[in-house]
């Protein structure tokens, strides 16, 4: 009986063992640049299916859209705070965080995803900005988000003030 339960608990180590090496390669073996072909290609069908007239920024392939713009000359730095409204959610999909209407302060511009470093200084203070976020300038290929790896994300974004 006690060799039928350390074979079993040596075949788990073996599973667990080989399952944990298997997730390294899929690691080790990730295209990027596959994967902002494909980013790339559903995100401008969601916008041509769904009418949205979003612009893609040729240098970063971010789409966005500017919903409301602001009068203003603020120029933006990697260091800028900002306090805005949003809603976010994975492209065609559920909605994973939002403000509530309750604004939130980022001290710092650089502290956020690449997509909104991007994306929150095409609108002034006082606009609405909607941005289509390549997994690649969002969350990327890390797991443990409310949403799978290589997510493509969706964010409503009303930028209240900016210092």
């Amino acid at each position: 009986m006690i060799k039928i339960k350390h074979l079993v608990l040596l075949m788990v180590c073996a599973v667990t063992a080989f399952t944990a090496c298997s997730k390294k390669e899929e690691a080790d073996n990730f295209d990027a640049a596959a994967q902002f072909t494909k980013d790339t290609t559903a995100i401008r069908a969601f916008v041509v299916a769904n009418k949205i007239p979003a612009i893609k920024d040729p240098k970063t392939g971010l789409f966005y859209q500017v919903i409301t713009a602001a009068p203003g000359n603020f120029v933006y730095q990697t260091n800028s705070s900002v306090t805005v409204n949003y809603t976010g959610s994975v492209l065609g999909g559920a909605v994973f965080d939002t403000t509530n209407g309750k604004p939130i302060t980022f001290d710092s511009l650089n502290q956020l995803i690449l997509g909104w470093q991007i994306g929150i200084p095409l609108v002034q203070p006082g606009g609405r900005i909607r941005l289509f976020v390549p997994s690649g300038l969002g969350y990327g290929n890390r797991g443990g988000m409310p949403f799978p790896q290589n997510s493509n994300l969706d964010f409503t974004i009303d930028v209240i003030s900016a210092k």
